[in-house]
């Protein structure tokens, strides 16, 4: 048997206590305003209890074994539409009014439609030729926030001695932004080329996509001697799916369908934070 995780912002008392009845529950241990542990959950019920999660807005994860976060060695996470609530090359591109072209082709790529990355953001980043170097700051400072829980999912982790990635197919000029800002020990994403002060519609060096991402956790994971069962990896997009499966907890987070069929666990309402529920202190 399993312990059971449900989450929201705001918890669903008849929910709760239908799922607690058709998972057997030996008990619910509140662990929160918006989280509660439901002991001995019967984990072949997770097809019977999906559908009332849906409808009362409840993430569920069935945790087995135990886990403690002292034994969590590595949180990797995406950044774009992860970590933060945008896609930094569609606000880009809103500069020279092609944001909707490029989004359409974003969300191709992000949902699988578009299987070479590469390809995707290199048709992309070409209808960035000519944007001001100046557009990239402003999207920073105007439109990029961070996703509810971020800075404290960081905290936690940084607080517990656990190695942070931040592993984009993005752009530098955000990640190491934010690698500073949120404390994350290591970064990685692409170099917009920029002359006279524009850019040129092109990447430097080679690009950071899926298969990019993946190696970099392979990498630390062999480095810190962690097992799959001490990798926490966060994404929401097709390209995601190499560097989750490094990960026993990978996590969909307001992800895409293809994500969300392939990905051990989703948070598809709660905080980025909340992933250290599944976790005892």
């Amino acid at each position: 048997m399993s312990n059971l995780i449900l989450q929201a912002p705001s918890l669903d008392a008849s929910a709760i206590e239908k799922i607690a009845a058709i998972v057997g529950a030996d008990g619910v241990q509140e662990l929160g305003p918006t989280v509660v542990r439901l002991l001995g959950a019967d984990p072949s019920t997770q097809a019977e209890i999906k559908p009332i999660c849906e409808q009362a807005k409840l993430d569920f994860a069935f945790i087995e074994p135990i886990h403690y976060l002292r034994d969590v060695k590595l949180l990797a996470m995406d950044m774009d539409s992860t970590l933060i609530t945008i896609e930094c090359i569609d606000e880009i591109a809103a500069a020279v009014g092609r944001k909707a072209e490029v989004a359409a082709i974003t969300e191709a790529a992000m949902r699988g439609e578009i299987t070479d990355f590469a390809e995707s953001l290199t048709r992309r980043v070409a209808l960035l030729e000519g944007v001001p170097e100046a557009a990239l700051q402003q999207v920073y400072d105007q439109r990029l926030q961070l996703n509810v829980g971020a800075k404290q999912l960081v905290q936690t982790a940084t607080e517990n001695g656990i190695r942070t990635l931040l592993v984009s197919g993005g752009f530098t000029f955000f990640t190491e932004r934010l690698k500073q800002q949120l404390g994350i020990d290591e970064a990685y994403s692409n170099t917009l080329e920029i002359k006279n002060g524009k850019l040129t519609g092109r990447v430097e060096g080679a690009i950071v996509g899926a298969q990019t991402k993946a190696d970099h956790v392979a990498r630390l994971a062999t480095e810190l001697g962690a097992t799959k069962e001490q990798i926490v990896a966060v994404g929401d997009g097709a390209n995601d799916l190499p560097m989750l499966a490094q990960a026993h907890y990978s996590v969909a987070y307001r992800a895409k369908p293809v994500v969300q069929a392939q990905a051990n666990y989703a948070l598809n309402y709660s905080a980025l934070d909340s992933i250290w529920n599944w976790f005892r202190f």
